[in-house]
């Protein structure tokens, strides 16, 4: 979505003073998953993906339903910079070897879900054969190819040193995982966690920003370094996912280390449906978030924004790649 948007429709414009008030008044390598699905999946696609995530043993529903959700949120008309496109984010060239007619219309369509879902099964299945002699988990090797490429894989003998690529493993496995773990998924955090999770972050207006920084019980020390060289090695403070980790553990609820972890381990909400303590995400994709804040109202958010900066309140159109929001899973209380 468009950041001007989505403030729009979440009512940009207070002042940080009223907003501020408001708030304050407000109240291995076998798989890991479980062959039955247990992660929250629209229900117009629940059965595409039961059915293609029994393609192979290297591919379960849960693993399926966890690549779509970090892959697009489920949209089948997602569109990646890079021209990745469809529920599953096929780049065209990609999609011209691998993709299928799964619904046998006579089309193989990249932005159909009955041929999408199916295709991304098969490719999975595929890519798993291709690099299954490369040491470390089967799994994240294959996450890791679908991602970043089976030549990648091979060139590095596991998952590459690619902080994206690394960060999209980490995060399906994550999600994948947890669904495993505690059978269903479990509901979102209620209305009231989600107001004392955004309470807590706001004793910490002032704290400074420190890359790595951050933890479930308070502020830390970081590590090196920012994507532009900043080490938060000497500095005890936050960075964006240590402050909305720190946030939600005093309302019992563990969220995973980063902000594409976080996304993937919440449950997408619309900009109309949005309340306070709903996480918001920046990024060009679910694979590509790279910031996250808490939201408290009318258009506004309280986060760790960037080195030289200190935890506060901004407005959600502070950055431009405003992705969306999603509310926190209240089973999610171990990470992976």
């Amino acid at each position: 979505m468009r950041s001007g948007t989505a403030a729009a429709a979440i009512g940009a414009g207070a002042t940080m003073a009223v907003i501020a008030a408001a708030f304050i008044q407000a109240a291995s390598d076998s798989p890991v998953l479980n062959a039955a699905l247990s992660i929250s999946v629209p229900a117009e696609y629940q059965d595409l993906v039961e059915e293609a995530g029994h393609m192979c043993p290297e591919v379960t529903p849960n693993l399926l339903a966890a690549l779509l959700t970090q892959e697009s949120g489920f949209n089948p008309k997602a569109k990646s910079p890079v021209g990745a496109v469809g529920i599953a984010q096929f780049m065209p060239s990609t999609w011209e070897s691998s993709g299928i007619d799964g619904n046998g219309d006579g089309k193989r369509d990249p932005l159909d879900p009955e041929d999408a879902i199916p295709s991304a099964a098969k490719y999975l299945c595929n890519i798993a054969q291709d690099v299954k002699d490369v040491p470390g988990n089967k799994q994240d090797n294959m996450l890791a190819a679908y991602n970043a490429g089976t030549g990648a894989v091979r060139k590095y003998n596991g998952v590459p040193p690619y902080k994206e690529t690394q960060n999209y493993v980490r995060s399906i496995s994550s999600l994948a995982g947890k669904a495993n773990k505690g059978g269903k998924r479990g509901a979102p955090v209620t209305a009231q966690q989600g107001v004392d999770a955004a309470k807590a972050a706001q004793t910490m207006v002032g704290k400074p920003y420190s890359w790595g920084g951050g933890n479930g019980s308070g502020p830390s020390t970081g590590h090196c370094c920012s994507p532009r060289g900043v080490s938060g090695a000497e500095t005890s403070g936050f960075d964006c996912s240590g402050l909305t980790l720190y946030a939600y553990e005093q309302v019992g609820v563990t969220l995973p280390r980063t902000a594409a972890a976080q996304y993937a381990a919440s449950e997408p909400v619309k900009p109309g449906q949005m309340r306070i303590g709903d996480l918001v995400f920046y990024g060009s994709s679910a694979s590509r978030i790279h910031h996250v804040g808490i939201y408290i109202g009318g258009g506004y958010m309280i986060d760790a924004p960037r080195p030289g900066k200190n935890v506060g309140f901004h407005p959600l159109d502070s950055m431009r790649d405003l992705f969306g929001a999603a509310r926190p899973i209240h089973s999610n209380t171990q990470e992976i």
